[in-house]
């Protein structure tokens, strides 16, 4: 499983991620596509989205954490590691 969160993305790629994912809400991506596709997707955004447009990537792997966490470009969201477990931090209002 792969979900992409994007700040905005390029019409060109939106467009070509349609192909491959459901869009539950505007610049948010689900699939379930296979770890092989799922790595060339990863590199297909990060060759193709500017840094300012801000992604992260959430991929099922088999590790013992049973997923990963990646950040391309300027996101309004950090992630943190804490004891061998990838977070994502908010800010407390």
């Amino acid at each position: 499983m792969l979900v992409v969160v994007a700040n905005d993305l390029p019409p060109a790629v939106r467009g070509r991620m349609k192909l491959w994912f459901i869009e539950p809400r505007p610049n948010v991506f689900v699939s379930g596509v296979k770890d092989s596709v799922a790595e060339k997707v990863i590199e297909y955004l990060h060759d193709h989205c500017p840094a300012r447009r801000g992604l992260l990537i959430f991929r099922k792997t088999s590790t013992s954490l049973g997923y990963e966490i990646r950040a391309f470009g300027y996101t309004s969201r950090k992630l943190t590691e804490l004891s061998c477990l990838q977070l994502v931090l908010e800010a407390i209002t």
